[in-house]
């Protein structure tokens, strides 16, 4: 029987209430936003399958006999880049399985913002058009459900092919599932997106009644990572029923990106994660790509760019066959992945974390968001500071600047 002693010790995987024959652990919410197995004890027959589907009690070693490749890659459709976080690579990879008559998981933002126990969650679809519902990211925690390693599983043992994207830790989780269930993963594609951090779906909510009540506003939707100024200053978007969708701002300003970026509402495992490694259970593992320039000079610098390693034979032949689809550029592995602290380190928590979630507990969003992240004059300096550049040009030139003087992208 699983039992979380320690809450680092939990991902919010769900392959453990995935794999229960029984059906007696249930993914429940605890005070800070976060799912964490709760279980029947009166049900349990010991059969220890959730403790064999667990990525954390289960933590590997993928090296193979694979000579792993680094590349950068940007998607040639202008569309696809545009809706595109980075380069568009995770759709040129999910149509490939698609053309075979695959079906992709993915990660849909729901419409119903408020959703419990979260506006994210994961889906899987098996027409092009439907891909869009991936693009862009999604800066709160994804809601994997105990339903969705039983769909793979079906899937896969229908001999139709599968692609399964998402964090580190819930792709270590479902190939562990899949593992312990003996399933065939021959026709298995895995995609794990570098993750800084899975930030509560309790604060986003606190977030989205900051913003009504601050703005008089119901809000409809939102873009996390949006292109309004360019890939280099991407900014969160927020759409509602009086703004039409003209809300931009970026890390310096928008409560939910400061929020996010300071690690004050992180799932406490983020900050001693088990998955932030080179050799990965994946074929494929990509992420952002803002200095694509010291890479190379053909590739548009300022529409978004994919770095991706490849882990895999499987994944290696999947690129060669959608290199009509990219642009893409070779890169040796210990360059691509130089200064990518976000693949190896985890991140350390906000010293104020602890009392954030008990007045996000007491409060509502406003008074929360207010108290932590009001929007004082250096804010407001620094937005000046950014906008300035940008309308006179030389945003990209200063933002290469301080990346020199301080390290950080």
């Amino acid at each position: 029987m699983i039992e979380i002693k320690n809450k680092k010790d939990c991902c919010g995987c769900c392959m453990c209430a995935g794999a229960c024959p029984k059906e007696c652990i249930k993914m429940l919410t605890d005070d800070e936003g976060f799912v964490y197995p709760h279980i029947d004890d009166s049900a349990c027959v010991n059969c220890h399958l959730c403790e064999k589907v667990c990525p954390v009690i289960n933590v590997r070693d993928d090296r193979n006999s694979f000579q792993q490749q680094g590349y950068i890659v940007q998607h040639r459709n202008p569309e696809v880049l545009r809706e595109s976080t980075a380069g568009g690579a995770f759709t040129a990879i999910a149509e490939y399985v698609i053309d075979h008559g695959g079906v992709i998981f993915g990660v849909e933002l729901q419409t119903d913002l408020y959703a419990k126990p979260s506006a994210a969650h994961h889906i899987w679809v098996d027409n092009k058009a439907d891909l869009k519902k991936f693009r862009n990211s999604k800066y709160i925690q994804s809601f994997v459900g105990e339903g969705t390693p039983k769909q793979v599983k079906s899937f896969l043992e229908q001999g139709k092919y599968v692609c399964f994207s998402g964090t580190p830790c819930q792709v270590e989780g479902i190939k562990q599932y899949l593992d312990a269930k003996k399933v065939d993963q021959t026709n298995l594609i895995l995609v794990d997106v570098v993750c800084r951090a899975v930030p509560s779906p309790l604060i986003f909510r606190k977030y989205l009644e900051h913003q009504e009540k601050k703005n008089s506003e119901h809000i409809t939707s939102v873009r996390f990572r949006d292109k309004h100024y360019g890939y280099k200053y991407s900014t969160m978007n927020v759409i509602s029923d009086r703004n039409n969708g003209d809300y931009h701002r970026g890390v310096e300003s928008d409560p939910w990106l400061r929020a996010f970026f300071s690690n004050i509402c992180d799932r406490p495992s983020c900050h001693d994660c088990k998955f932030r490694k080179l050799h990965r259970v994946s074929d494929f593992t990509i992420w952002d790509c803002f200095h694509v320039g010291r890479f190379s000079k053909e590739l548009d610098n300022d529409r978004g760019a994919t770095r991706m390693l490849v882990h895999s034979l499987k994944g290696q032949q999947i690129l060669d066959a959608v290199s009509e689809e990219l642009v893409e550029f070779k890169v040796p592995v210990q360059i691509i992945v130089d200064g990518a602290k976000e693949l190896n380190e985890s991140v350390a928590p906000n010293e104020q974390r602890e009392t954030f979630f008990i007045d996000a507990n007491t409060l509502n969003g406003y008074d929360l968001l207010e108290k932590y992240f009001p929007e004082t004059a250096k804010v407001k300096l620094k937005r000046m500071i950014r906008m300035t550049a940008l309308n006179i040009g030389i945003y990209s030139v200063a933002k290469k600047v301080f990346v020199r003087l301080t390290g950080k992208y």
